[in-house]
């Protein structure tokens, strides 16, 4: 999350294959829904619309299909071959496959298939397909706790669980289906954290100063009003459509996420935040397209609008800086700015994609040995350098990576590293919740339909409380 970062079903992680297809130099079937490119995929709000009528009329034809369709995109993999299921927030499906063939050259006995894959097959056919006992033998997720029970625990195929353990000890746990589980699932592919975007250059041409580090969220949200209307640009503000993403001002607002007992529960403090958001969005200070245009709880970003200039500030997460870099250039000068505050905190949301074993895999062994090898700290070292993302790996983070990026992406991944030690326990005890897919879903999907003029907010913030206890007394099932 990473980035992250949040979808209709699950969402698969900032921040992200599939099954069976060519590999990554080949288009897979449903390659009209995938930008080229680096870019994680657009998806206008007719198709998402369509996709979200099919699902809801008839669920299990949709399963049916999204079963074959990921069946033709990640093969099955045969004997002495392990298929990746990749999405990329970046190049992350290029780097891995790159460093797959050196993993080959030293395994001879192995071959290693990336596919790549939209990220919206990750979010939505995934599920389906593990479900159906089907799928790749790694995917690369950010549903960490959500999917984990369809992981395989690779601790007997690697060469030192301990290592493992005290380098991605704070990350391990995210993926293990029960808190007394010690096993190895997985290898985060990144850390991300939440946080904002500003248009520098609209903030110049408007003579207005940034708000300070400690700014509120009113207080920022009021500046980006004054630079749009003085820039004559269309929206001040805009947030991805995202429960996950949501939950960093939410938090900062006061929500708690939990009860005495443990429960999620719809606060005051989430209450607070779920009135600013609809507010702003009905009086046209965000693109009431990004939340209010598609359905169910698909996921939309909203770093068009932010790249085409037309808005101030958006709030993404730090999986977006490549997509910055390389999509933005010199356009305008954008920045990473601090997260807002409100009363009870000043934080984003941890999050990460993992690549994570999978149960149903005929090769275990070569599995574990393939996440191993990743996880080695040399490689694992090129790997961040080379995708431009934070390690969750401990000894590589502490001794810094040398990242080859512009100025400009090299000074906003800092903003987001400087994020990390202000992040709020809530934002660690959320992201870490097995169920958290239980308040991030209906958070996109009622608060849109709220701000699509389908329901009002109070029955949209009841109709999210009921969704919670339907989909935690199902999962528990």
């Amino acid at each position: 999350m990473t980035h992250n970062d949040d979808a209709l079903a699950q969402r698969v992680g900032k921040g992200g294959t599939m099954f069976g297809a060519p590999s990554l130099d080949a288009e897979p079937p449903w390659a009209d829904l995938r930008v080229r490119g680096y870019n994680r995929p657009k998806f206008g709000v007719h198709r998402q619309r369509c996709q979200e009528e099919l699902t809801m009329s008839d669920n299990h034809t949709f399963g049916r299909a999204a079963v074959v369709a990921l069946s033709l995109a990640v093969g099955v993999a045969g004997a002495g071959e392990i298929r990746v299921a990749c999405y990329s927030d970046g190049n992350e499906c290029e780097v891995t496959q790159d460093l797959a063939k050196r993993f080959e050259a030293q395994n001879s006995d192995v071959k290693v298939v990336v596919d790549k894959v939209p990220y919206k097959a990750i979010l939505e056919q995934l599920p389906v397909q593990l479900a159906a006992g089907e799928g790749p033998d790694i995917a690369r997720v950010t549903d960490l706790g959500g999917l984990s029970k369809y992981y395989l625990d690779i601790t007997p195929y690697v060469k030192d669980a301990k290592n493992w353990e005290v380098n991605f000890g704070q990350t391990l746990p995210w993926m293990r289906p029960s808190p007394s589980d010690k096993g190895i699932y997985g290898m985060m592919t990144q850390l991300t954290v939440t946080g904002p975007y500003v248009n520098k250059t609209l903030f110049e041409q408007a003579n207005i100063p940034l708000p300070g580090p400690q700014a509120t969220w009113d207080q920022w949200v009021d500046a980006a009003r004054k630079v749009a209307k003085a820039t004559q640009v269309p929206f001040a503000v805009a947030f991805d459509r995202s429960g996950h993403r949501f939950a960093g001002p939410a938090i900062s607002m006061g929500a708690k996420y939990f009860d005495a007992k443990g429960d999620l529960v719809i606060d005051d403090g989430y209450k607070a935040m779920a009135k600013k958001l609809y507010d702003w969005n009905r009086d046209g200070t965000m693109p009431k397209e990004v939340w209010g245009g598609v359905g169910g709880a698909t996921y939309r970003d909203a770093f068009e609008e932010f790249a085409n200039g037309r808005v101030v500030m958006y709030l993404s997460g730090s999986w977006q800086i490549r997509r910055m870099d390389t999509q933005i250039g010199k356009n305008f000068d954008w920045i990473a700015v601090p997260n807002p505050c409100g009363p009870a905190a000043c934080t984003g949301i941890p999050g990460g994609a993992a690549f994570v074993a999978l149960k149903r895999t005929k090769n275990p062994k070569d599995v574990g040995r393939f996440l191993d090898y990743l996880a080695s700290e040399p490689v694992y070292t090129e790997y961040m350098s080379r995708t431009e993302n934070i390690p969750a790996n401990a000894a590589v983070a502490k001794k810094g990576v040398d990242y080859k990026i512009s100025p400009q992406a090299k000074a906003a991944l800092n903003t987001f590293v400087a994020e990390v030690p202000k992040l709020s326990p809530v934002a660690y005890q959320i992201q870490g919740y097995k169920l958290n897919r239980a308040v991030f879903n209906p958070t996109a999907a009622r608060l849109g339909q709220a701000i699509a003029g389908e329901m009002s907010l109070d029955d949209a913030l009841k109709r999210i409380s009921a969704d919670i206890d339907e989909q935690v007394k199902a999962a528990g099932k």
